[in-house]
Formats: structure tokens, sequence, C-alpha cells
């Protein structure tokens, strides 16, 4: 049976009319979403094992966070083995696109979201999420994303595959700029918390208002790690003001200590961030999506400045030796690379 017989087979289970399907935008990756037109509006997720997709991992970090009280989806209907899932619809107000919309709305929205990671740290991550323990956020995955800027950025631009010694300096620089944060593990990173995977649903009541997606790649770690995602996004420009007085709110509302935590946020904020630069190259030259290099601009910015702390010297006279600037003639010969 191919994909969408499949597909309407569970629709059909679920007690639905797979003629009232319709897509929704997709993502970065393997899965496909559908709206189901219905009584009560629906989304049907499309997660193909074959192309190494898993939704086990989604619908435990779902049932976790519904049970502390936060909005992700319910989900009405599952097909584990064929990669099926059909959800409550959360709606289409997207952070990004309600703040295009009213741009006065965006410190509102933020402070919701600001205050929902505090809350989020409050709640002590799992040993177990499911039937899967919750995997570390280690110095061993840090380095294997941040790497990705050298293996896939780097030769895409024109410069050399990176050797063996040039990884191994690199590697050591990430270990030892993100070893403080990588030792704390006590909170539920969900990575991607960011304005398009962010929902307003202001008919709900205090941090529900938030509604969740994206999150199947939970890892147990640092709780700067998602306010770095939200304030330094690579699809949307955010100020300074606006980072700042999230920062602030969010050690206002912690009670952490402010130095280690703006040190931790730098560094895993220069980690991130090397990782997207990296992920966005291997989208345009392996798969063929040439629009992604051009947000790398905006996310070396966001690097840049998280390279500035003083904790991160090292790393910064390493990535300026060795990582050339997105000008858009680096840019346009990246794509050119890809479409050749």
């Amino acid at each position: 049976m191919n994909r969408e017989k499949r597909l309407h087979a569970f629709v059909v289970a679920s007690g639905h009319d797979p003629q009232l399907l319709s897509p929704l935008a997709g993502d970065a990756s393997n899965r496909r979403y559908l709206r189901l037109a219905a009584e009560r509006p629906l989304v049907v997720m499309d997660a193909p094992p074959e192309r190494g997709e898993d939704i086990a991992p989604f619908a435990a970090v779902t049932a976790w966070l519904r049970q502390q009280g936060f909005s992700a989806p319910e989900i009405l209907a599952a097909d584990p083995g064929a990669g099926f899932l059909l959800l409550e619809d959360l709606g289409d107000a997207l952070y990004a696109r309600v703040c295009a919309k009213d741009p006065s709305s965006q410190a509102g929205l933020y402070t919701a979201a600001t205050d929902l990671l505090a809350a989020l740290a409050a709640h002590p991550a799992p040993r177990r999420m499911g039937a899967r323990d919750l995997p570390p956020y280690d110095i061993d995955v840090l380095q294997r994303e941040a790497r990705l800027a050298l293996e896939w950025y780097l030769p895409g631009t024109g410069g050399a595959t990176p050797s063996p010694d040039m990884l191994a300096e690199f590697d050591a620089l990430v270990a030892a700029t993100c070893r403080a944060a990588a030792a704390e593990r006590g909170t539920v990173v969900l990575r991607d918390y960011h304005a398009e995977n962010l929902l307003w649903l202001p008919d709900r009541d205090g941090l529900a208002q938030v509604g969740l997606l994206d999150y199947q790649d939970a890892l147990a770690g640092h709780p700067a790690y998602d306010l770095v995602s939200l304030l330094e996004d690579a699809r949307r420009d955010t100020t300074a003001e606006l980072r700042e007085a999230m920062l602030a709110r969010y050690l206002d509302r912690s009670g952490r200590d402010a130095g280690a935590f703006r040190a931790a946020y730098a560094s895993l904020g220069a980690q991130r961030n090397l990782k997207i630069i990296g992920i966005f190259a291997r989208l345009c030259l392996r798969d063929g999506k040439p629009r992604y290099p051009t947000l790398i601009p905006r996310v070396w910015a966001h690097l840049m400045r998280d390279l500035a702390h003083p904790d991160l010297a090292a790393l910064r006279i390493f990535v300026m030796r060795h990582l050339p600037e997105p000008q858009p003639s680096v840019i346009a010969a990246m794509q050119a690379r890809a479409a050749a």
C-alpha cells in the first residue's frame, strides 16, 4: 500500500473523511502536516518511518508537557507503525505571523514565552519519557552539532574540507566553551523554541496561551538553550532591547545567578548558531533548498554577539580565522554550487 492510501486508511479508521484533508506548510524535516476539516479542527502528522521518522518521541514529550499543564496538542489517534498521528489543531496564530501583523504585540507574546521557559525549568527533567530514556544534551552532542559549520558551511563557501586536526581543535574549543552548561541537565530542552513553532492562544489562561510545536527532539540540558532559540531567531529579527528585557525577566522569574546564566546563554548560543549555519548550508547543498543560505547572515550576527562574551575569546579567534563572513557573494556562490 502506498503512502497516500495508508494515510487515507488512517483517517478513515479515526472516523473522518480523507477527502477533507488539505496540506499545511511543512518544515525542514521529512514530516508533513495536513489539516482535516472536521467538526473540531484537526491536524494529521505524516512521519514516514522509511524516511527515518519516528512519532514515539513526539508522543512521549507531548504527554509529559500536557501533564505539566502546557499547551501541546492533544493526540486523538495514532498509528506508530505507519507513522501517523491525529492531533488537536492549535490554529494558525504563529508568533511570527501575529508579530508581523501587529508589531505592538511582540513584547507581550515574548513575555509569555519567556515565562513559560521559567516555568518549564521548574519541572525537573524526568529520567524517562515514554519508552525511552530522555537523552542528555552532553558534550558529544554539542560538539557534533557545532561541527556542522565546518563540515557543510566551510566547504560550501569554497573553503577546504576541514582536516582531522582542525576538527579536533574545534571540538576542544566547543568542549571548553560549553562544559559548564553541558554539566547541567535538569531541564527538558525543547530545542526549536522559536516564533514559527509557537502559537498564540489568547482564549486560554496563563501559560496555556502559548501553544507548542516541534519538540520531538527534546533533551535534558541547560535552560538557557531554549531562551537562545527564542531570542536569537534564525528567521526573524529581534531587537537588542527585547533580548535584554527577556533575559532580565527570565533571571527574575527563575532566580538564577545572572553571571553564570549569561555565560551559559552565550556559550550555548554560539554552539546553536554554528549548528544552524551548518544545517542551512546542508539544506542548500545536499537537499536542494536554496532559500536557507539567505538566512545565514542573521544567524552570523547572532553568533558574533555570542562570541563577544569574554569566555568565548578562543572560539571567536578560531571562527574568524576559518569561517568566511556570509557576504552576499559568499551566499550566491553556495547557491550556485548547489545548483551545479
